[in-house]
Formats: C-alpha cells, sequence, structure tokens
C-alpha cells in the first residue's frame, strides 16, 4: 500500500513499524526481507520508529497488521493518534475470543466517532508492489468517505470500487482465509479440479450465509471482497493460506508450519475466532468445521474431506 500511496507526486507517505529493532532494519536496507524479499520500498517513502513523527500533520492512517495483534498495537500508538483523521483497514481478520472485525477493534481502542474505511479484494503484495494491476474495493458506513479513499488510493495500476456494505467487505476479506487453506488441502490431496471448483462454489455459499446472518449483504460476496479475493487466494503460489492446506494435507502439523514459516496464515486464525461461535450465528459452515477440526483437533485432512462428501444430498440453495 505504500507502494501504491508514493505513486503520486508531492504526497508524503510514512511506514510506523511496531517493532524498533526490525524497523531499523526495514530502513537500512528498504526491503521486507521476512515478507517481501526482492522488493524494495520506494525511497520517498519514510520509514519510522517515532509515532510523534509518523502521525505529524497525517490525513489518513492505514492500518495493515495482522489481527490477532492489531488491538495491541492500536494502544501501542493510541496517544499519539491525531482524533479526527480517517482510519483505513486492510487486515483481514476475526479477533479470537471477541469475534470482533478490524474496524471494530479500532473503534474500540480510537475512538467509536473516529471515520473508519475498509478496503479489501484480490491485492497479494508481491503482485502490487511490482506494479501489476489489482482491482480492490473500499466500504464504509461513513458519508462520502469510501469515495474519499477511492480518490486517495486510485491508480492506473491498482483500480478502487466502493461500496456500502463495509461488513461484508470485511467478512468477506477474512473468510475467504478459512476457505484458501480448504483448497490447499485439496490441492495436497490431489482430489482434481472438479472437486476445487466444488469446494470453492459451496464455500462461497458458506461466506455469504454466515455474512448475512451477521447483517452483510448477500450480494457484496459475489464481488472483489468475496468471490474475487476467494479465488486469489485458493490458486494463487503467493496463498499463504493455500500453502498451509497443502502442506497440512502432506501430514505436516500446524505447529511444525508455524516453525518454519515467518508468514502469517490469517485463516488459521479466523477459523479459531470463528468455528466457537458458528451456533450462536446460527449458520453451518461444513467446509470450515472441517479446516477447524484438521487444524485443533487432529482429524486428518482426508477424513475431513470424505466427510464433507459423505453428507446428506441437498438442494444447492441450502
Amino acid at each position: 500500500m505504500a507502494w501504491v500511496l508514493a505513486q503520486r507526486s508531492g504526497r508524503q507517505v510514512r511506514i510506523l513499524g511496531t517493532r524498533p529493532e526490525t524497523t531499523l532494519q526495514f530502513q537500512k536496507t528498504r526491503e521486507n526481507v521476512r515478507l517481501l524479499p526482492g522488493i524494495k520500498v520506494p525511497d520517498s517513502v519514510s520509514i519510522l520508529v517515532d509515532p510523534v513523527e509518523a502521525f505529524a500533520g497525517t490525513e489518513a492512517v492505514f492500518v495493515a497488521i495482522p489481527t490477532q495483534y492489531t488491538r495491541s498495537a492500536l494502544r501501542q500508538f493510541g496517544s499519539h493518534f491525531p482524533k479526527g483523521v480517517a482510519v483505513i483497514s486492510l487486515v483481514k481478520g476475526i479477533e479470537i475470543g471477541t469475534f470482533l472485525r478490524p474496524s471494530q477493534i479500532i473503534q474500540e481502542e480510537w475512538g467509536a466517532s473516529v471515520p473508519v474505511a475498509v478496503l479489501s479484494g484480490p491485492s497479494h503484495a508481491e503482485e502490487v508492489a511490482r506494479g501489476l494491476p489489482a482491482g480492490v474495493v473500499v466500504a464504509s458506513d461513513q458519508p462520502g468517505l469510501a469515495v474519499w479513499v477511492q480518490q486517495l488510493v486510485g491508480t492506473d495500476r491498482f483500480r478502487v470500487y466502493t461500496n456500502d456494505d463495509p461488513v461484508g467487505v470485511e467478512l468477506g476479506g477474512a473468510l475467504k482465509n478459512v476457505l484458501g487453506i480448504a483448497a490447499g488441502m485439496a490441492d495436497g490431496l490431489r482430489l482434481g479440479d472438479n472437486a476445487k471448483s466444488a469446494l470453492i462454489t459451496r464455500g462461497l455459499a458458506e461466506m455469504s450465509r454466515c455474512g448475512v446472518a451477521l447483517g452483510a449483504k448477500a450480494i457484496t460476496f459475489a464481488g472483489l471482497a468475496g468471490m474475487g479475493d476467494l479465488l486469489t487466494t485458493c490458486f494463487s503460489p503467493h496463498g499463504r493460506n493455500r500453502q498451509v492446506g497443502e502442506w497440512l494435507a502432506q501430514g505436516e502439523t500446524l505447529d511444525t508450519i508455524r516453525a518454519k514459516t515467518p508468514k502469517v496464515a490469517e485463516g488459521v486464525t479466523t477459523a479459531q475466532a470463528l468455528i466457537p461461535c458458528l451456533d450462536a450465528i446460527g449458520v453451518e459452515m461444513p467446509i470450515a468445521k472441517g479446516v477447524y477440526s484438521v487444524l485443533f483437533e487432529g482429524m486428518a485432512p482426508r477424513e475431513a474431506a470424505m466427510g464433507l462428501l459423505l453428507r446428506q444430498q441437498r438442494p444447492e440453495d441450502c
């Protein structure tokens, strides 16, 4: 996102790191070797550890922190946050224990009156930072904010659409990660293209069903934040969640996967936040439940797949 924002001349873009030691290294190399090796941040972007300097005179704050660390980071910088400034969440997940979306965490920590927009869609950083085209969606319930962000962020290679359903956009960005793990398991088990297509289609139905129960619009899940992001997550070689699923199918455990990669797979923690709440939500999500069972209950990926295949036949709209 810093790369996208820096494309327009005359604009000051600053990255504020949450960990001084890694941020100082980032300053020297201008390369995030943990997450985006080989991609340099433009020289026009300032990389800072001082929140006073970072927030000075700012007109917008973009939050790009893994969900389970968002609250602590916001709390870390809360006393420096300039009141009245718009916050744009790039976070795709659900908080464990509270079942809160990132925008809700932002308003809990920085104030209910903070204007918040959520930006989501198929936008792997590896491609965006190389200047490859992408289309995303920004949503807010604040009048005019989504259009303002669209004008702030949109470029000839980063196309931004607006939406008035922030709940759906945010849930789409979170729930698709769980389905990405399922798609990776299907790849690892070599179940074939037919099975993977059915999995993605029925997974999208689960996402929509859950979203509507939580106040989202069904149509949102047919858009960039739903189907668009789901397809990228399930097929892209950059997909962390798809890779986790493939490793699980190859016999690795969640512990061994976590030990060998520094990259956060949001689908793991989203499943952990989601599944215990399904009864209260009142929806069935058998694919997501299967992912949870493999991750946290010791079920074998092939057993989870067979459990889905052996479910009672039903109409497609169920």
